[in-house]
C-alpha cells in the first residue's frame, strides 16, 4: 500500500515535542514519547529529526515566537514617541499574564541551552532579535542591556513565583536609558575685560 502524503506531519511532530516538555518536562522528551505523542510512527520522528538536539530546536524556535507575537500585537515599540520603558514593562507583563506553562516551557527550552551546545545558537535568536529592535530606539549597548534586564525579571519571577511587578520594571528599565544631554541650558555670561572689579 503507498505510503500517505503527511505534510503537516513535522509540524504535529514539533507540537508534541512541545507539550511533552510541558507535561514531563526534558528529561521526559524522547523520540519515542514524542511519536507516541504526536500518534505517529517512531520512524516519523527520526525520518523528520535525526537527533534529539535537531527536534529541540526546531521546539525552541516555536516556543520563541510567543514573545515575538505579543512585541508585534502591542506595537509600542516602533512609536518614536513613545514611552520605551514603559512599553517595554507593559510586553512583558502581557507576556507573563498569558499562558504561564507556555512562558515556563519557552525558558526550559531557552535554558537547556546550557547543556546542549547545538541549542545555543537558537537560543540566542531571541535576545538578538529584541535587541536589534530596540535598538531602533537607542543605542545598541543599551539594547542589549535592556534585553538582558528583561531576561533577568522574567526569571525572577518564573522561579519565585511572585507576582510581576510592573512599575518596578518600568523603573528598573528607565535607569538603564540614556540621559538627555543638558543642551539647552543657557550659555554662561562672558566677564567682562579688564580683570575681576571690570576695569
Amino acid at each position: 500500500m503507498p505510503r500517505r502524503h503527511d505534510p503537516e506531519r513535522r509540524q504535529r511532530i514539533i507540537d508534541a515535542a512541545i507539550r511533552v516538555v510541558g507535561n514531563k518536562g526534558l528529561a521526559g522528551l524522547s523520540h519515542r514519547t514524542v511519536a507516541a505523542e504526536a500518534d505517529v510512527p517512531l520512524g516519523s520522528t527520526t525520518y523528520h529529526f535525526a537527533t534529539l538536539d535537531e527536534l529541540m530546536t526546531a521546539a525552541l524556535r516555536q516556543a520563541n515566537e510567543g514573545f515575538a507575537k505579543v512585541i508585534a500585537a502591542r506595537g509600542g515599540l516602533t512609536d518614536a514617541g513613545a514611552d520605551l520603558p514603559a512599553e517595554l514593562a507593559g510586553l512583558l507583563g502581557e507576556w507573563l499574564a498569558g499562558d504561564r506553562t507556555g512562558v515556563e516551557l519557552e525558558y526550559e527550552l531557552y535554558l537547556a541551552a546550557l547543556r546542549r551546545p547545538a541549542l545555543r545558537p537558537v537560543a540566542a535568536e531571541w535576545a538578538e532579535d529584541v535587541a536589534a529592535l530596540l535598538a531602533r530606539r537607542t543605542d545598541p549597548l543599551t539594547a542589549r542591556a535592556l534585553v538582558a534586564l528583561m531576561d533577568g525579571i522574567c526569571l525572577q519571577v518564573l522561579l519565585t513565583g511572585a507576582p510581576y511587578d510592573e512599575e518596578y520594571a518600568r523603573d528598573a528599565l528607565s535607569r538603564l536609558m540614556p540621559r538627555p544631554r543638558p543642551d539647552t541650558e543657557a550659555p554662561s555670561a562672558p566677564r567682562p575685560s579688564g580683570g575681576p572689579a571690570g576695569r
